[in-house]
Order: C-alpha cells, then sequence, then structure tokens
C-alpha cells in the first residue's frame, strides 16, 4: 500500500549455514545517565548542551554507515544487533513450513543471498518495466498504477484506508499528494538545495544506465523525470501546510473525486485499488494537487509519463536488486544526500526492510527474548502520575474558559495508554515467502499488506492497532485512536534505567510520557475531540489564548540556526516542540512530587534538579553530517537534537534555579519571551 506523505560484502553467508559471532562492534553499546558525557569546563549557564553533552560530543565520531549519532541512534543500533541473531538463526534453523518463524528466517535468507540476486539481475523487475512500456494511454496508466501502488508504488500520489478523521467510527479512503523522489517539494523549489538537483539527474540517469539506456538516452530520462517531478513539486503542499489537519479534510463522493482527475479514469484506478464498491466517499486530502495533476497529464505527453514510471519502478527496486543497482541508489540517497560515507552492512539494511514488511512478526520474537515484563507495571505507574499531573494543571490554568477546561479533561480520561507491544499480534498466515526472490518476497509483503488495509472497509475503525513495531525506538500520540504508544524499543537506558535514581528516569523517560500526552493537546492534537473527531471544541477566546503562547515556541525556534544561513522552521516542528515543553515541564511537578518524604541526595556532585535536566539534555545528544541534517531542517517535525536538549528548558524558571543561571547569561531567556502553555 503506498503510504501518504501526511502523517524513511555480507556479514554472513547464508551457503556456510553457520552463524557468525557477535563481534565486538555488535556488543551492546553502554547508554545509561553518565557524568563523563559531560563537560564541567562548560557553565551551565553558557551552553547547556555542552555542559551536560560536551565531553561526549569532542569523544565521539559519527560511524561511517550513519548520517547522524546520537542516544537515539545508538539505542537502535543495539536494537538491530539483537535483531540480527534472531533473523540469522530463524535462517539457519527453519521452523516449520508457514509458521512466522519460517517466514522471517526464508525473508531474510531471500535478502543476504547475494550472489542469486546478482545472478538475477535485472529479471525481477522485467515484467514491470514490460508493462509499463506496453500502455497505450491514460486508462490504462491508471489501471497499472492501482497495481504498483498495491505493490509498494509511490508514483504520482498515494492512497491510505484510515479512519474517517470526523467521524471515526467509520473507515475511509485517503488520497493525497506524493509521488516525488526527494525528500521534500523544498528540494526541488527553494534555492538552498538547487545544488541537489543536478546531482539528482546525474543518479536518474546512472540507473537508467544500469537498466539498458544509452549515455545519451539516459540523459534525456533524466531530464524529463526532472521536470516531470519539479512540476509535481509545484502542485504539492509543504511539510507545515501538511501538518494542519482541518486543511487536508475534503470529504467527497467519487463522482467529485473523479472530477478533479477527468484526464485519469480514477473510479476505475480505485475499484482496481481494491475499493469496495459499497464505498461511495473519500478524502482528497490535497484537492488543488489533483486538479493540478490532472493538468500535468494532460500536458506531457504519454512517453514523458512512462519515463517517470519507470524511474519509480527502478528507483524502488534498486535496494533489492544486484550490487550495482544497489550501490548507486545508496551513492545518491545515502551519501550525496544525507554524507554517509558508507553502506551500512547488508544483514542491517536486510533486518530493517523486513522490520518494514513483516515487521510485527519479528516483534514477537524480540518482545519474548528481551522485553522484562516488569518494566511495563512500573512505566504504567508512572504514566498514571503524569496523567495526574497534568489534569490538575488544566484544572488551574489561568487562561482557559471553565467550558472548555471541562471538555479537555474529558479528553485526557479517554487517553488510552499501552505499553511494550500489543495485546494482539498481526497475523501473517495470507503472506508467502520463499527463498528465492528478495525483490518478489518485498512485492509479496506489500500487495498482502495493502489487500489487510483494504478489507478493514465495512468494518469499525480499530483504536487499539498499532501503527510501529514494537522494537523501534520510540512513541507516539495516535489522535484518532486517543492511543499513546510507548514501544518495548524505548523503554531501556538512556530513556529509562531502573538502576539509576528517579531524577534520572523522571529527566529521560517520564519526560518522553509527558511529551506524548502532551502531543494531545499540541497545535494539531487539540484540534481533536475526546472522542478522536476533528472538532472545535474550544471557544474563540481559549484558541486566541493558546495560539498566542504557541507563537512564542515558534519564534523562538525560528531564532535557532542549525548551519550558517539554515534555520530551524518553527512552526513546522512546533507540535513536536510543544510535545517537549510540556513533556519536561510536567515531568519535573510529577519528580518534585515524587521527592516528598525522601531525602535529597547529590550523586556525582549534582542536585536531583541538576540531574533531572542533565538526564534530559543527554537523551537527545546528536551529532549530524552537515547533509543529514539539511534534510532534517526540510523534512522532519522534529527540531535537530541539541535544539531540543536546550529549547524547552530555557523557558522553565526551574531550570534557571537549579544552575542558578542569570540575566545576561546566555542560557538566559527574558520571562516575557517564554513559552508557558500546559
Amino acid at each position: 500500500m503506498n503510504k501518504l506523505r501526511l502523517l524513511p560484502a555480507a556479514a554472513w553467508l547464508l551457503a556456510a549455514a553457520v552463524l557468525v559471532p557477535l563481534r565486538a562492534a555488535d556488543q551492546p553499546i553502554p547508554l545509561s545517565f553518565n557524568p563523563a558525557f559531560m563537560d564541567p569546563t562548560v557553565a551551565p549557564g553558557a551552553d547547556f548542551n555542552a555542559y551536560a553533552n560536551g565531553g561526549w560530543l569532542k569523544s565521539t565520531q559519527i560511524p561511517a554507515d550513519k548520517s547522524r549519532w546520537g542516544a537515539f541512534d545508538m539505542l537502535a543500533q543495539n536494537n538491530w544487533n539483537r535483531i540480527r541473531g534472531i533473523l540469522e538463526e530463524a535462517a539457519a534453523q527453519p521452523a516449520a513450513p508457514g509458521t512466522n518463524a519460517r517466514k522471517i528466517g526464508d525473508f531474510f535468507a531471500s535478502a543476504m543471498d547475494e550472489a542469486a540476486i546478482e545472478a538475477a539481475g535485472l529479471q525481477p523487475l522485467a515484467p514491470e518495466l514490460a508493462r509499463i512500456a506496453a500502455l497505450p494511454d491514460l486508462a490504462a496508466l491508471s489501471l497499472y498504477l492501482a497495481d504498483a501502488h498495491q505493490h509498494g508504488g509511490s508514483a504520482l500520489f498515494g492512497i491510505q484506508p484510515y479512519a474517517d478523521q470526523k467521524q471515526n467510527d467509520t473507515m475511509q479512503l485517503i488520497a493525497g499528494q506524493g509521488g516525488l523522489s526527494l525528500p521534500t517539494r523544498d528540494y526541488y523549489l527553494d534555492a538552498k538545495y538547487a545544488k541537489f538537483l543536478p546531482q539528482f539527474a546525474a543518479h536518474v540517469a546512472a540507473l537508467f544506465q544500469l537498466a539498458g539506456s544509452t549515455p545519451a538516452a539516459a540523459a534525456e530520462e533524466a531530464a524529463t523525470v526532472l521536470r516531470l517531478e519539479t512540476e509535481l513539486a509545484k502542485i504539492s503542499k509543504s511539510v507545515t501546510e501538511l501538518r494542519d489537519p482541518l486543511a487536508n479534510y475534503h470529504k467527497m463522493t467519487l463522482d467529485e473525486a473523479a472530477a478533479l482527475l477527468p484526464a485519469f479514469a480514477f473510479k476505475n484506478y480505485l475499484a482496481a485499488a481494491g475499493l469496495p464498491a459499497t464505498e461511495t466517499s473519500l478524502n482528497v486530502a490535497q484537492p488543488k494537487f489533483f486538479t493540478g495533476l490532472n493538468a500535468l497529464l494532460v500536458a506531457h505527453p504519454l512517453a514523458e509519463w512512462k519515463t517517470y514510471l519507470r524511474w519509480h519502478a527502478l528507483s524502488e527496486a534498486a535496494p533489492y536488486l544486484s550490487a550495482a543497482f544497489d550501490r548507486e541508489n545508496f551513492r545518491f540517497f545515502g551519501t550525496v544526500l544525507n554524507g554517509t560515507p558508507a553502506q551500512e552492512p547488508r544483514w542491517q539494511r536486510a533486518a530493517k526492510v523486513l522490520d518494514a514488511n513483516i515487521g510485527f512478526a519479528v516483534s514477537e520474537l524480540y518482545v519474548a527474548k528481551y522485553f522484562p515484563p516488569d518494566v511495563k507495571a512500573k512505566l504504567e505507574t508512572m504514566i498514571q502520575n503524569m496523567r495526574d499531573v497534568l489534569h490538575d494543571r488544566i484544572v488551574h490554568l489561568d487562561w482557559m474558559t471553565a467550558p472548555t477546561k471541562q471538555k479537555a479533561l474529558e479528553k485526557l480520561g479517554t487517553f488510552r495508554v499501552v505499553v511494550g507491544y500489543p495485546e494482539k499480534w498481526r497475523d501473517y498466515s495470507a503472506l508467502t515467502v520463499t527463498r528465492a526472490s528478495y525483490y518478489g518476497n518485498v512485492r509479496e509483503a506489500a500487495a498482502v499488506e495493502s489487500r489487510r488495509q483494504m478489507a478493514k472497509f465495512g468494518h469499525p475503525f480499530d483504536k487499539a492497532e498499532w501503527l510501529r513495531t514494537p522494537q523501534q525506538v520510540n512513541a507516539y500520540y495516535q489522535p484518532s485512536a486517543g492511543q499513546l504508544v510507548f514501544l518495548a524499543g524505548i523503554l531501556q537506558p538512556p530513556y529509562f534505567d531502573p538502576a539509576k535514581d528517579d531524577a534520572v528516569n523522571y529527566g529521560a523517560i517520564v519526560a518522553v510520557i509527558g511529551h506524548e500526552i502532551s502531543h494531545g493537546f499540541d497545535d494539531k492534537g487539540r484540534l481533536y475531540d475526546a472522542r478522536g473527531n476533528l472538532q472545535d471544541w474550544w471557544t474563540q477566546e481559549d484558541s486566541a489564548a493558546f495560539t498566542g503562547r504557541a507563537l512564542k515556541l515558534v519564534q523562538q525556534f525560528n531564532g535557532y540556526f542549525a548551519l550558517p544561513g539554515l534555520a530551524i522552521n518553527g512552526q513546522q516542528t512546533l507540535g513536536e516542540n510543544i510535545g517537549d515543553l510540556g513533556g519536561i515541564s510536567i515531568a519535573y511537578e510529577a519528580f518534585q512530587r515524587s521527592l516528598q518524604g525522601k531525602p535529597r541526595v547529590r550523586i556525582d556532585g549534582l542536585t536531583p534538579e541538576q540531574r533531572f535536566f542533565v538526564a534530559w539534555a543527554q537523551v537527545w545528544r546528536t551529532k549530524y553530517r552537515d547533509d543529514a541534517l539539511k534534510r532534517t531542517l526540510a523534512s522532519d517535525v522534529h527540531s535537530p537534537g541539541p535544539f531540543r536538549a536546550v529549547g524547552p528548558l530555557v523557558n522553565l524558571p526551574e531550570f534557571y534555579a537549579a544552575f542558578n543561571i542569570k540575566e545576561g547569561d546566555p542560557m538566559w531567556r527574558k520571562p516575557e519571551l517564554r513559552a508557558k502553555i500546559w
């Protein structure tokens, strides 16, 4: 299923049938809170990130196969090393046919069989390229695109079944903009990213040459692709604009949707993509994109669109084809766009593909082996403490009126919190996996997932379904489901460490919990009511007060320059910045409540309050390659790590008190400029 952009030499040879022992580089990376990461020569009031993380920043190099490196990435690497063992064992010791363990092992084995992949060359993609070459008209193109999208393609636009945002007891198909190869529309249109366009064209030409085009023909084909994608970029919304759920909700009948694309057999496309005949409406999230797309389909000859489709088929298949395609794909998307010198080892690239395609099957084995049951109970207690603090905060807000407070409290009371892993595992019985074709397995997994998604129509929206696999280092808030999810992968050091004092855990995992709870009341989340529907439950007065307070965060982060001439987009990152501010503020109060009646002990020379704030900063320690940082600024709704380490803190009076930061110190922010929302 093509997802919308609303909302990224073998270490082991299968033939040997022998597991490689963990190398020294694969041993767990120590991640717990550590005073050695600090730089005591830097005054906390001068540069708090350098004070909290300066020792680590000086001693750490970004690994050659990574575009950035930080606490988040190091924990993820620990998890991938664990998953490697699971996958290698499943491949070397095949389980019974039809079991998830067998499917995992066969999928991984197909990915690691470089000899077979090399021998196949371009052949796995040949039927797809032949279909594109034979397309006679736009009507046939629409049917081809339906099949391509079902098999994981991303050309032109995307579709995704999800809850109707204004009536979430029913399912709805969402159609939205897409079809770009570069990270965002800005890469095509903004002078800051102009250097990438000729390099993109060279990459496109290189893949066409590998597929058999002459150098001259490949150059022309690349020019066509760049021209069409630039036109698509011009009619696309920005990352910031895509964050507004109200502006991206346009429910219409199938006839109304088809009228946006009269040159394209849209209703035939929807039927071929699997939309049941009983469905009579959908959400066209960006109508202007589709009217613009129709004009482009008419303005450019079919031959150009066939070139564009060939490019997308080649680009999407390249990581699963022979080494020449894989290397060229990494050269551009890894090295050129992100500045990463070397590819990750093949086993890790394969592990990430399995996570994306059959990840919940891997999760069952990961959770059983690595997730301690007692963590779940401990986190649930912390979460309740945070809800209690936010409840009291809402009750005592001085800027919100009583009617809106009542509805906010009602919403807080409906939040569902899930820790570790889902109650019900995903069913992969419909998926057939073989060791014969890596690319074939990826396509088959995408098709099975597409059918699973389309089968949701006619059933209520499943608010308990997970959107991410438990082994990922992450947490998320799903507004339509009213669900807060804390994945097993993040519930370990440096985010959660039972061996550390409360100050460290409250500054890390409890603040992360607060971050996710705050998402229910950030600039997007606040637009959803207690039932998870898009509905304006705010008075005009309260909405204006919230906007004014949030504007201080926008202005604050607009003033942070991650690279010379490149500032953070405060509006683009507003939701996450609100989450950070709310998370650390609520966690601090919860921590203070936890200290009542307990001795206040200095550890490593730091007071409990100081350890709390240093713990927060240390979980966001990160180093970036310059091009990766540019990409983050253009496409990510999160601020870069060093700014998350400091940005929310300078809004808290308690932070200044903890380190005796005074007016005139670089970290000082005037009281009238400080943001305070929840």
